[in-house]
């Protein structure tokens, strides 16, 4: 599979190229020269729009095969085997609770024993906590980021983790015990649902509703003749609430509670 770079901001950085050009010829008139306001402004565009085409017209390649990944990209420019590649962790953080923006997927690299990739280890794996070169935003290729997931799961096979997958796994909903006098199961299991997908949403807005709904709707769980053990309910609750306020800070992995 051959992945293609979206180039989303070199249409940016022509229009601020033009739009620098037109301030500073705007801003002579006659046989004067522009003032320094417009050589500021019409400077800064220029500059601004100059690195954005600059970024997008770098040679680019990532190639997904049999052999491994074929690369020109975060400072490599060779195909890199499977032997040397001990994991590849495609992973989409969900971002934290006030966060300016959603996290784009990423791909990282862990090398393998032996390997010669020589290039320095700025990332760690979400899995296990190993360092590795961070490969690509996956939000700067054209491709869709499940269908990147399918090409590295067929060539890569268990070398290719899929974080994503884990995140959600962490938090499906455990067998709670039924008994007498416990939570009406029907609304448990509607809340439980909710969380999840707002863990996984790529949605500042939702995590954040679903975290401040989160106390007042525990708060009006019903309690049925026969139900879900409250206990069980209650510690589930607590670190799917605690895994929607600081998923995405550093060191924060969460766990399911368990009884």
């Amino acid at each position: 599979m051959e992945l293609r770079k979206s180039r989303r901001l070199l249409v940016l950085g022509l229009v601020f190229l033009a739009f620098g050009a037109s301030v500073l010829l705007c801003g002579a008139t006659g046989d004067s020269s522009p003032s320094v306001g417009a050589w500021i402004l019409g400077g800064l565009t220029l500059v601004m729009g100059g690195a954005f085409v600059v970024s997008e017209l770098k040679p680019f390649r990532f190639h997904i095969g049999a052999e491994g990944l074929t690369l020109r990209t975060a400072g490599l420019n060779r195909l890199v085997p499977w032997a040397e590649i001990d994991g590849i962790i495609l992973d989409q953080p969900v971002p934290t609770v006030g966060g300016s923006r959603s996290k784009s997927p990423t791909l990282l690299l862990v090398p393998g024993d032996g390997s010669a990739i020589g290039r320095p280890l700025d990332g760690q794996s979400a899995v296990d906590g190993r360092a590795g070169l961070v490969l690509l935003d996956l939000d700067d290729v054209r491709h869709k980021t499940d269908e990147v997931a399918a090409a590295l799961a067929r060539f890569a096979g268990d070398r290719f983790t899929d974080a994503r997958q884990l995140r959600r796994q962490r938090f499906d909903a455990p067998d709670f015990a039924v008994g007498l006098r416990g939570y009406d199961p029907g609304p448990v299991d509607a809340l439980i649902r909710r969380g999840q997908d707002a863990l996984m949403s790529e949605s500042v807005i939702q995590r954040y509703q679903v975290t401040s709904e989160f106390e007042r709707a525990r708060s009006g769980l019903v309690i049925a003749m026969r139900g879900y053990d409250v206990r069980q309910v209650d510690a589930f609750l607590d670190e799917l609430s605690a895994a929607l306020a600081r998923w995405g800070d550093e060191g924060a992995e969460p766990e399911q509670a368990r009884s």
